[in-house]
């Protein structure tokens, strides 16, 4: 069981930028190009990317793991969803 929780640990402190990383891309998007590929609006994802980012960096192991997994899972939708979507309208390179 202790593999187990190693591997948790190093899951979760890998998460946190992550979350940040998604929340920072999300809000420095144009607007436009959100509804321009046919996702949430702007304002939504920086909701969702924003808890997502707060719930990575203060959510602990324990009885809080499956709600830092939700927070891990939203950034990662954002980032292999919406993120090549928006560079793809945007022509940006990161």
């Amino acid at each position: 069981m202790e593999l187990a929780l190693w591997i948790l640990t190093i899951i979760w402190i890998a998460g946190i930028p992550v979350g940040v990383f998604a929340f920072v891309h999300a809000a420095v998007q144009r607007a436009d190009a959100f509804t321009a590929v046919d996702k949430l609006n702007k304002l939504a994802w920086l909701a969702i990317t924003a808890v997502a980012a707060l719930v990575l960096i203060f959510a602990t192991l324990g009885p809080f793991t499956i709600i830092w997994i939700a927070g891990l899972i939203a950034s990662l939708v954002y980032i292999v969803d919406v993120r090549p979507k928006l560079k793809e309208v945007q022509g940006r390179s990161w």
